[in-house]
């Protein structure tokens, strides 16, 4: 019987070690999902942004038109925001504006698949629409 109990104790802490390390696994997923959201969402602000710059005329210190004013530096992100850190992750114009598009990046602050780089997102926008694509998740 003593050994029946001891057996039954060890199966017992094998299985509750189980389901606290998939527990975790689930928490970890769920927070760099949850990141990966928050990003996204990040960056469809800064695309409706950068849409109202295009549509902003030139003497309002828009863009009148164009998104050339939009370019992969600090300056080119300070007419779309003046803070590109928060607590989702950084942002960055990828590939500087021209007339017709601009792409826009967000890395976000947690690595989702464990390949040591954040989630990462971009948001492509036109006159007229955007396109979201996730790089890496």
């Amino acid at each position: 019987m003593g050994q029946q109990q001891l057996l039954l104790i060890v199966l017992s802490v094998i299985i509750v070690g189980i389901a606290v390390v998939v527990g975790i696994n689930m928490f970890n997923d769920q927070a760099a999902s949850s990141n990966l959201d928050a990003v996204t969402e990040d960056l469809v602000n800064l695309a409706s942004r950068a849409q109202q710059h295009y549509r902003r005329p030139t003497a309002m210190g828009g863009g009148g038109g164009s998104f050339s004013l939009l370019t992969n530096n600090a300056a080119g992100l300070a007419y779309l925001t003046t803070q590109p850190t928060n607590e989702n992750g950084t942002y960055s114009i990828k590939t500087a504006g021209n007339g017709t598009t601009v792409v826009i990046q967000g890395v976000g602050s947690e690595d989702g698949d464990g390949d040591g780089t954040n989630v990462t997102a971009e948001v492509g926008v036109w006159a007229d629409s955007v396109s979201v694509s996730i790089v890496n998740r």
